[in-house]
This record gives C-alpha cells, sequence and structure tokens, in this order.
C-alpha cells in the first residue's frame, strides 16, 4: 500500500491529471460502444446475463446473451425471448410455447422456462395472461457460456464489485503507458 501511495505521490499535476482522463475515456467509450449496440440490435439491453436455472439445458446460470429486436420480424413459437414484467425490474429469458393472433392482427404469446413445470403466467403482472410485443426487450441470438458469472458475483457479493471496480481504477490510474 506504501508503494502505491509513492507511486501517486511521484506523479506530477500532469500526468495524474492524464491518467484521469484516460479512465474518463474508457468509461466514456464503454458507454458509447453500449449505447451503439443499442442502436444495432435494436434492443434496449443488448447483452444479458442468464441469473437462474429456468432455461436448462439450452442456457445455464452466468451465460451471457446475444439479443436482437427489430420490430418487422414476428414472434414465433419455439424461440427464445428476454421480457420485461411490469412491477419487476429484471428481465427473464424463456422460451416462447404458444401464440394467440386476434382478428386485428395484434399478437400475444405465452412463455415458459425450459426447466420449469408450468408456463410463465404466475410471473406475469397482476391480471396478465399473456405477453404482447412491447414486453419484448430481445431474442437470444447467440451466447457465451459462463461469461456472465463476474455479474453474477458483483451482484450477490457487492463488495466483491467494489473490490473489482477499485482494482481497475487504481490500475488505470498508475499504469503509465
Amino acid at each position: 500500500m506504501e508503494s502505491l501511495l509513492s507511486d501517486v505521490q511521484r506523479m506530477d499535476k500532469r500526468q495524474f491529471f492524464y491518467q484521469v482522463l484516460s479512465f474518463g475515456m474508457i468509461v466514456s467509450s464503454a458507454l458509447m460502444i453500449w449505447k451503439g449496440l443499442m442502436v444495432v440490435t435494436g434492443s434496449e439491453s443488448p447483452i444479458v446475463v442468464v441469473l437462474s436455472g429456468s432455461m436448462e439445458p439450452a442456457f445455464h446460470r452466468g451465460d451471457l446473451l446475444f439479443l436482437t429486436n427489430y420490430p418487422e420480424e414476428p414472434v414465433r413459437v419455439g424461440e427464445i425471448v428476454v421480457f420485461k414484467v411490469e412491477g419487476r425490474d429484471i428481465p427473464i429469458v424463456h422460451r416462447v410455447i404458444k401464440l394467440h393472433e386476434k382478428s386485428d392482427g395484434t399478437v400475444k404469446f405465452l412463455t415458459k422456462g425450459d426447466n420449469n413445470s408450468v408456463d410463465d403466467r404466475g410471473l406475469y403482472a397482476p391480471g396478465q395472461l399473456w405477453l404482447t410485443k412491447k414486453d419484448i426487450v430481445g431474442r437470444a441470438r447467440g451466447f457465451l457460456p459462463y461469461v456472465g458469472m463476474i455479474t453474477i458475483l458483483m451482484n450477490e457479493y457487492p463488495n466483491f464489485k467494489y473490490l473489482i471496480l477499485s482494482i481497475l481504477a487504481i490500475y488505470v490510474l498508475l499504469h503509465r503507458e
């Protein structure tokens, strides 16, 4: 810890300001990439982490999913969708099991986790029996197995999150290249 403080003390003001500016550029670049992915994929959340085992064996807890949500593509039975329900903050990853088309052209659908024994009506908002297109965050287009476990660890153990963020910030501020 003493060597860390001595490194900071040895930096002149210009060098320290440069390091802080570099850190800010890294953060703003990450935000720009995220916003760019939102535009390209049409999804408010182009990347999500599977938080439960309800979709096993298709997806496991900690898998990182890549989503798209193009308005012109119809929802199909068998597709894996990510949806948000009114009153719940966390999106849910489940498979479409039934479609209900009305004569006016509106489509409603029902979802279920592959590893669940019943459909998702118990998860929907009170009085809601079907999902609509507006509930969809995106459709799973690809995944990376277990890459999202770090996110789960950071959410379940907040001190771990602060430790990781602190280490990254210190590294960026003190790395002189």
